[in-house]
């Protein structure tokens, strides 16, 4: 295919050079076919699957226009005038940082509103005074009734990943916000499919719409390679997973629930392979956290639930495993685009106990997905080709001789079987529900992003899973921020005092312990979106 210049597309200078500085100078086709509609000011339906480029499809022009509009303007506090709707918190912030550059190419500023945080920073923002605010329907709703934001001045609205906000429950929300906003405004849409109430949305706010879709299945097929692993049982299972785990590319893990993402996550840090989780029991600031060393490269596993399925834009993923087969087909499909992304190629696997053949079976015959079933175990040569080079990654510290009082809490773990710091390691809301969209009737924290984090504090000083070594006498070290948003993992006093460590990893340069909440190392890549 003839690669397209933006310029020729009609996108202003300004941000044709912010693209180029980035690496981005060809369009996507998604972007090929909606530009020339959408910087005209039409109201737009984009039909495109995950990964396709739609990110940027909607924040070009949404910059554009308001920066002729507001050229010599005044903005006014609490009143946007673009507005930008995503299901969940962590695509929030990827749009986020996706559009903020542009933006700043025109002296615009953006805000994200998710809940699940302290709504403070968001309020003063918005008093402030801000342009475009990229939001999740359940927090920005609460705003609106507290009076701290007015959108009767926006200009632009894009509703992105429609689709997932039907099946997370939000389209009265999303509804109930659409009324509120100027009929006459500009109004995008992207969404894989249109059911589930999504073409009423369609129907009622977009007027005369040019449709555009992008039909990525063939595209993605060809470079996203699917395989399904069947073994004897779950003792298979688990040396099965951990093999495929220890590659040294990125790769991400599903589960079903958050209990089980979390116990894999320590268990492969424990095993040598470091790897970090995401759910929705994590606070907003171990999302962050962990999301940064995912992105960074920092750690090169991450474990997750369907809350990451659809929200994880990070470049370069060139696995994705089905450690517990979804569900349903179309959580089978949101979660294998993770990988082969803008071209790239990628690898699916699903592991598939017994049990579970007639299930899967079903499954990827309605995700169109055609593949012959393979029997493996962990030495097969199936599973060799997927791992790549182990010992580029993995590099274990030399052990070191302890003083005779710490032999008995190596790891973290006493004798008496009690994990990191003397908790047990059942810790914080390991409950066996699934990550979910909540359906009306729950606080904003837990509409947006998917699952509830109320009562799920990031846990410090030796009850997170961050936690190196437990001191001898249970002393501990508090784990806190450190310079350059960095956070330190809690340490043994002995380490403190000079003693060794022992039970830690050497990861990218860092130093931690056996964990699946690292800390990252500087901030996640920018991906086309």
């Amino acid at each position: 295919m003839t690669e397209v210049r933006f310029s020729t597309l009609g996108v202003p200078t300004p941000l044709v050079n912010v693209l180029s500085a980035q690496g981005i100078d060809s369009a996507f086709p998604i972007q090929v076919d909606t530009l020339p509609d959408t910087l005209k000011g039409r109201d737009v339906l984009g039909r495109g699957k995950t990964g396709s480029g739609k990110t940027l499809a909607f924040s070009i022009p949404m910059v554009s226009r308001l920066g002729g509009t507001l050229a010599g303007g005044k903005r006014r506090p609490g009143r946007p005038l673009g507005l930008i709707l995503a299901p969940t918190r962590e695509l929030a912030t990827q749009i986020t940082n996706a559009i903020t550059p542009l933006a700043e190419a025109y002296g615009l500023n953006t805000t994200t509103i998710f809940g699940g945080v302290s709504q403070n920073r968001q309020v003063s923002a918005l008093k402030s005074g801000v342009d475009i605010v990229v939001a999740c329907p359940g927090r920005l709703e609460d705003l609106m009734k507290q009076g701290f934001v007015n959108l009767d001045s926006v200009e632009i609205t894009v509703l992105d990943e429609a689709d997932h906000m039907a099946d997370l429950g939000f389209l009265p929300v999303v509804t109930r916000i659409l009324d509120k906003t100027p009929s006459n405004g500009q109004r995008m849409l992207f969404s894989a499919t249109l059911d589930n109430g999504v073409d009423k949305i369609v129907r009622r706010f977009l007027h005369d719409p040019v449709m555009h879709s992008v039909d990525e299945a063939n595209s993605h097929v060809s470079a996203m390679t699917h395989h399904v692993f069947e073994v004897s049982g779950v003792d298979s299972k688990k040396d099965l997973v951990q093999k495929l785990a220890s590659g040294s590319g990125r790769r991400i893990l599903f589960m079903r629930t958050k209990h089980q993402a979390k116990k894999l996550a320590k268990s492969l840090t424990d095993s040598g392979i470091p790897a970090v989780d995401l759910h929705g029991n994590l606070s907003q600031v171990a999302r962050d956290r962990n999301l940064a060393a995912f992105s960074a490269g920092t750690v090169k596993v991450l474990v997750a639930t369907d809350v990451a399925a659809r929200g994880v834009h990070v470049d370069d993923i060139e696995l994705v495993i089905h450690v517990d087969p979804p569900a349903e087909h179309k959580a089978y499909l949101h979660r294998s685009g993770r990988t082969a992304r803008a071209g790239s190629a990628g690898d699916v696997v699903t592991v598939v106990l017994p049990e579970q053949k007639r299930d899967t079976d079903a499954l990827l015959r309605k995700a169109a997905i055609k593949v012959t079933p393979q029997r493996v175990d962990s030495a097969s040569p199936a599973v060799d080709a997927l791992v790549g080079d182990v010992a580029a990654y993995v590099k274990p510290l030399p052990r070191v001789e302890q003083p005779q009082q710490q032999r008995q809490s190596q790891g973290g773990r006493s004798q008496g079987g009690r994990s990191q710091g003397g908790r047990s390691q059942g810790g914080n809301g390991q409950r066996s529900d699934r990550d979910g969209g909540s359906r009306g009737g729950r606080d904003s924290g837990a509409r947006d992003g998917g699952a509830r984090d109320s009562g799920s504090r990031e846990v410090r000083g030796g009850r997170s899973n961050s936690s190196d070594a437990a001191s001898a006498g249970g002393a501990r070290r508090t784990s806190r921020p450190a310079a350059g948003g960095r956070t330190t993992s809690s340490g043994s006093a002995a380490g403190r005092s000079g003693g060794p460590r022992v039970g830690s990893l050497q990861v990218g340069g860092l130093v931690r312990g056996a964990a699946s909440g690292g800390a990252g190392r500087g901030a996640p890549r920018r991906s086309q979106g």
